[in-house]
């Protein structure tokens, strides 16, 4: 099909139509200068006690409550469901017939309702799509980095946010009683939000989650221009993890042959993760200014209002308007990596 500038132009716009590799550099660039002083200024302020989470929680309740809080988003069960899955994943057969999937480690609580916020924004903004426009492009979402966005808003900063954890607590409690019924609202909040470098992608926090795509970006960009080799990979990778994250690989499980994307050729996927989180950081910038009152309506668990808000401004319109467009119409300007530091600064260092 060819392409305009660079070789890795050619296969982000697969995933992310309008972008290219020297925007990309950018934004890593800025991951680079601000996202790594801020995770060792985060570190510096001691570790973070999350042993209570990784007690035993039951599998069937763990279930129960991962349906309440997708009820709780609007995820409509009438046009959807939820499933299990090993790789949580979305699957939409059109905005009729919407299923997300989640997994469920008995040990590990936040691990559930990660993946069901995660995969239920990625469900309504399917859903939100308009049924009556099927195989058009109102009916298709724009690209991977706005569909990133709905999940890693609803994830991170409404799912990982105080004012939804003052409402979800409680229940989370009466579900687990044992587990957390001596627990402090405060100390839920930290160990829900620690940060610690770690091995896995999928399930990092929101800030070393960046270097992870980083690496894989770096590789990417390495092989297409012919300064890496597939056989150095694994150097490559088990390096960068230590410069970034100063972790130790202990195996190519953990390590380079950790995603599927590769194995099925989606070279040019992995940036639009990170673009996610910083659409949805400019998303949530702009509701907050919009709407005065709505720390306390998240705190009284409304979250429809964000649901209409989403389906006014994003979903309705599908591929009408590229990603660009549709960034300076609801914010006013492109994408810009300060929100996503100013929400990261003001959670964890205050």
């Amino acid at each position: 099909m060819g392409y305009e500038g660079h070789i890795y132009n050619g296969l982000l716009e697969h995933y992310e139509p309008g972008a290219t590799k020297e925007e990309i550099d950018v934004i890593f660039e800025d991951v680079k200068k601000e996202l790594l002083p801020l995770l060792k200024d985060i570190q510096a302020k001691g570790e973070v006690d999350n042993s209570f989470l990784k007690t035993k929680f039951d599998d069937q309740k763990q279930w129960d409550f991962g349906i309440d809080l997708l009820k709780q988003m609007g995820y409509d069960f009438k046009h959807g469901r939820q499933d299990r899955a090993h790789h949580p994943f979305t699957i939409s057969f059109g905005s009729d017939d919407v299923r997300v999937t989640t997994r469920v480690d008995e040990f590990d609580v936040m691990n559930m309702i990660g993946s069901c916020v995660h995969e239920g924004g990625h469900g309504l903004y399917e859903q939100g799509l308009k049924t009556e426009a099927y195989g058009l492009p109102e009916s298709e979402a724009i690209s991977l980095g706005i569909h990133e966005s709905m999940s890693r808003f609803w994830e991170n900063n409404i799912g990982l946010s105080k004012e939804y954890w003052q409402n979800n607590f409680p229940k989370m409690q009466s579900y687990f009683k044992d587990q957390l019924g001596s627990v402090s609202f405060d100390d839920f909040y930290a160990a829900i939000n620690k940060v610690q470098p770690s091995l896995i992608r999928t399930v990092s926090d929101e800030i070393t989650y960046h270097f992870h795509v980083m690496v894989r970006y770096e590789i990417e960009k390495g092989i297409l221009e012919g300064n890496l080799k597939i056989k150095d990979l694994p150097e490559y990778w088990n390096a960068h993890y230590k410069e970034y994250l100063g972790i130790d690989v202990p195996n190519d499980t953990q390590g380079v042959l950790q995603d599927v994307h590769w194995s099925h050729g989606a070279i040019g996927y992995f940036p639009t993760y990170s673009l996610g989180s910083f659409y949805a950081a400019q998303w949530h910038h702009v509701l907050k200014k919009k709407f005065s009152d709505f720390d306390q309506k998240v705190a009284s668990g409304d979250l429809l209002f964000i649901k209409e808000w989403l389906n006014e401004n994003i979903y309705q319109y599908g591929r009408l308007k590229s990603a660009k467009e549709l960034c300076t119409d609801i914010s006013g300007e492109p994408l810009n990596f300060k929100y996503f530091l100013e929400y990261a600064k003001a959670k964890y260092l205050g």
